[in-house]
């Protein structure tokens, strides 16, 4: 299906698209920053986990309708930026609380996880980069091209995984200490506030 020379081609060209700092590596950093290792770790899996909806939609040629419909676009648009006005508020709001909730952590990293699937998923950016970036790496004479993009598709999710995973990781390793005082905890959630505030505009004002 694939010829050895064409996946390296691809992973190579994968990692360099994942390390390019956008709103998914920027969140997932946030979180790990803000909330801790474990917090950055879920969410960037969150969000590499959100992928697999644009692989399928790619696939499917669904993600034609985002990229052909000015109005599609524009409603998942303002769908995303309202999900991170709405984290933006939730930080700025509960600044001086604790970051970490003590109770019920099982239940707080799934919520993280649901958080970065959920703002993948609304930002139409990556479904259409999805639409563009694995098509080129289709063996076209091999046939069963739906086939292909989707085994593209879970290695980029997989490589993103890795990778956010890692940054996330050792994001909240180096604010662990700091993140023990407690004007630094509301500092934190300050900044992570300001950040889902500017991603949000910037989600808003990108065009297809």
């Amino acid at each position: 299906m694939f010829t050895v020379s064409s996946i390296v081609m691809y992973m190579g060209a994968t990692v360099l698209l994942i390390l390019i700092p956008g709103p998914d590596l920027i969140f997932a950093v946030t979180q790990g920053a803000a909330n801790g290792r474990r917090a950055g770790v879920y969410t960037a899996a969150g969000l590499a986990a959100g992928n697999v909806v644009h692989t399928l939609a790619a696939a499917l040629g669904l993600s034609i309708l985002i990229k052909t419909s000015p109005l599609l676009f524009t409603l998942f648009k303002i769908a995303g930026a309202l999900y991170l006005f709405n984290l933006a508020r939730k930080s700025l709001k509960y600044r001086k609380s604790a970051i970490r909730p003590a109770s019920d952590e099982n239940r707080n990293e799934r919520g993280l996880f649901v958080r970065g699937v959920t703002m993948n998923v609304l930002n139409p950016k990556v479904a259409i980069f999805f639409l563009t970036f694995l098509p080129q790496f289709v063996n076209y004479d091999y046939g069963f091209a739906p086939l292909q993009m989707i085994v593209l598709g879970l290695l980029f999710i997989m490589l993103s995984a890795i990778i956010f995973g890692l940054l996330a990781y050792f994001a909240g390793v180096f604010s662990s200490r700091l993140l023990e005082k407690p004007r630094v905890q509301e500092y934190a959630n300050i900044a992570a506030g300001s950040i889902f505030v500017l991603l949000g505009i910037k989600l808003l004002t990108t065009s297809p």
